[in-house]
């Protein structure tokens, strides 16, 4: 039995069906891009999911698996799908993988219906339980689907139970069918979908639940009472007339118990928004909107959202109920005392520290690698290319194995931003002897300025870097804060290794007037908040700004990439008039694809001009001068104009090092400016091999 009091039920046994899982934590099913492209499991996906075993969680389930290619998935070629027995000795390796490491293992099947979220699918034969044109569609993420037959109907049970039947072979231990979101089964539950007129139909909700009904059924008759089978639907739906009802969604998942399903994970869906309600915390970004969807915890940011649900469901079922809506320990341990739920399911934040379940167990809940949130990994998961996570960067490189460094050096660290803490902190796990200079006093960069500007981040982001300062502290990296050093105190400590993550420059606007007072750099603005920030700390200071700031009323942010677009948001949330421009030819640039949505409709409600691909004419008294891409010419007034174009490299330093120490880096903004993610895993990458 586990010692760990604080997180007692967390951390204890619990069933699904005949399986024991080793806690309560639960790795939920999240595509990721790493099948083959020939449709077999290789060992990028093998690594990567025996890694998140080998890290401690309870049960692992195998990401969207179609049940039918390439119709079923919504990922081609990148996404797993166990249409064929050609594929079971595959998934074989990677359930002999994560069962080598203790851990019982699910696999998600589903068929994705409508559903189009990267609106990259091509033209096909869309279906769904009905015919629908797209005019009756229910949001911009589908495609127009004809209706299946009734002949079709039992078809597609037939696909889901030998998909099951693969599954077994293959050594799963059990299923989850996804009935959720807007993928095929359901709409058969959703009247927003089903017209039919049949027993399948939206008569009663028997008929709206007999499609999952007849799969679960179907698959306990082939494969025996004891095989496993998970329950994933939308207990509720918002958005949209004859959505689902928190009353319709109980009863859904009580049939689907008496059908013979060993557990039920609630979801909720958000019809006009790509994600739904996947990530509910994200719904809130930039601001919460007038109205959020009723029945939903909003107490939290969005974490634990869907826990009400789960609650509800647990009135009318015996079989466990799964909720995962942002959950971490602490929030997990606590519903699952108030007996609102019986398991805590993870994505993101095990993506972010696969360890997470080891670290609680052990008790070092400060050594978990902090998740912003933040959706990267769903970013390039939408473009069909491996998810990766911002601030792991190990995550979808399991293979590469990291081991300690057959020779001591002494490395020196020149730059305490995120590039240089990572690959401190790599460089000292590996055995090296690490000390890291930083200018300001503590390490961290730019993140405690980034963190004020995002916030809806600011915690996540400021435990990122205390993060940093412990693991730094625990491998025995020095850090030397408030010493800037150059050229002559390097070759004095006579290191064998230089890591140079200086940062980059403030780009100059080459326009006419920029020295006039109007004009206001980032870098001038980072160095008014330094003062405060040192005083104040980053919350207080983000407080602050909200009664007072050296910024005018009417604000020309000269730079439309994410920095610019960031600070847009943060001034005009402290009632400021803002306009953007840029001469790029697209604004945005660095933002994920939901939040530049987002953040670009709450633009347009909130009166910001955005200006791209504008030439610069000159500043005066007045404002900005432009020419927009129309040709005309226009003066933006302006109290205020802010400089926030991205950096630019910083490779004095690296130059005049050449050949003067026997082993030179550059890494992060100083070698070439990108966003915190590229910054991380460069800081990785150089930490692995030195």
């Amino acid at each position: 039995m586990n010692g760990n009091t604080r997180f007692e039920k967390l951390l204890e046994p619990g069933y699904i069906g005949r399986v024991k899982t080793r806690n309560r934590i639960i790795k939920s099913g999240q595509g990721t891009s790493f099948i083959e492209p020939t449709g077999y499991v290789g060992e990028t996906a093998i690594a990567y999911y025996e890694a998140m075993a080998k890290g401690g969680v309870g049960l692992l389930i195998v990401e969207s698996c179609g049940v039918e290619y390439p119709l079923g998935v919504h990922h081609p070629p990148v996404q797993f799908h166990l249409d064929d027995d050609q594929y079971i000795p595959s998934y074989s390796e990677l359930t002999k993988a994560v069962h080598r490491q203790g851990c019982p293992i699910f696999i998600q099947l589903f068929h994705a219906g409508p559903w189009n979220p990267t609106g990259k699918l091509p033209k096909r034969d869309t279906i769904a339980s009905s015919t629908l044109t797209r005019e009756e569609l229910p949001g911009p993420d589908f495609d127009a689907p004809r209706g299946l037959s009734l002949e079709e109907v039992g078809e597609y049970i037939e696909k889901f139970a030998k998909a099951t039947e693969r599954a077994q072979k293959a050594g799963f231990d059990g299923v989850e069918f996804i009935g959720g979101t807007c993928h095929l089964i359901n709409s058969f539950f959703s009247r927003v979908w089903n017209r039919r007129t049949d027993a399948y139909g939206p008569q009663n909700l028997e008929n709206r639940s007999r499609f999952m009904v007849e799969i679960v059924r179907e698959v306990k008759r082939r494969l025996g009472q004891d095989f496993p089978v998970s329950a994933l639907i939308n207990i509720a739906e918002y958005g949209a007339e004859k959505a689902t009802t928190v009353e319709e969604g109980v009863v859904f998942a009580r049939l689907l118990q008496d059908a013979g399903a060993d557990a039920i994970q609630v979801r909720a869906h958000g019809y006009g928004h790509r994600g739904g309600l996947l990530q509910p915390d994200r719904l809130l970004y930039p601001e919460p909107p007038k109205s959020l969807p009723k029945d939903l915890d909003w107490s939290r940011n969005g974490a634990g959202a869907t826990v009400p649900l789960a609650e509800a469901v647990k009135k009318a079922v015996s079989v466990p109920v799964i909720a995962a809506c942002r959950l971490d320990p602490e929030l997990g341990e606590m519903f699952l005392r108030q007996g609102k739920l019986d398991f805590v399911a993870m994505t993101r934040r095990l993506l972010a520290d696969p360890e997470l379940p080891n670290k609680v167990i052990s008790g070092r809940l400060e050594d978990i690698r902090p998740c912003p949130g933040c959706l990267y990994c769903m970013d390039v998961r939408l473009h069909n290319t491996p998810v990766r996570c911002r601030v792991n960067a190990a995550l979808g490189r399991e293979t590469q194995i990291i081991r300690s460094a057959e020779k001591k050096k002494k490395v020196m660290v020149v730059g305490g931003g995120p590039a240089g803490m990572e690959a401190a902190r790599m460089a000292a796990s590996r055995g090296h002897e690490v000390v890291l200079y930083e200018k300001e006093s503590k390490p961290g960069g730019l993140i405690p300025v980034a963190s004020m500007v995002k916030d809806l981040e600011i915690d996540s982001l400021l435990d990122l870097v205390r993060y940093y300062q412990t693991q730094l502290a625990k491998l025995g990296v020095t850090v030397r804060g408030g010493e800037e050093i150059g050229l002559s105190e390097i070759e004095a400590h006579r290191p064998d290794v230089v890591i140079l993550a200086t940062g980059g420059l403030p780009d100059i606007a080459k326009i006419s007037g920029i020295d006039h007072r109007k004009v206001i750099s980032t870098a001038a603005l980072k160095r008014k908040l330094a003062v405060f920030m040192k005083i104040l700390g980053p919350k207080a200071l983000e407080r602050l700004t909200r009664i007072w700031m050296p910024v005018g009323r009417k604000v020309v942010v000269i730079g439309g990439a994410v920095q610019g677009c960031q600070l847009a948001e943060f001034l005009v949330k402290r009632g400021r008039a803002v306009t953007i421009v840029d001469a790029a030819q697209e604004l945005g640039e660095g933002l994920t694809g939901d939040d530049k949505g987002q953040l670009f409709a709450w633009f347009k409600q909130k009166g910001v001009a955005l200006f791209d691909r504008v030439q610069y004419e000159r500043i005066t008294d007045q404002g900005l001068d432009i020419i927009t891409k129309d040709g005309e010419k226009r003066t933006i007034p302006a109290d205020t104009i802010i400089v926030a174009l991205p950096f630019q490299p910083n490779p004095d330093l690296w130059k005049r090092l050449q050949g003067k120490v026997p082993e030179l880096h550059a890494i992060g903004d100083c070698k070439e400016p990108q966003l915190m993610v590229q910054a991380i895993a460069e800081g990785w990458e150089i930490g692995s091999r030195i």
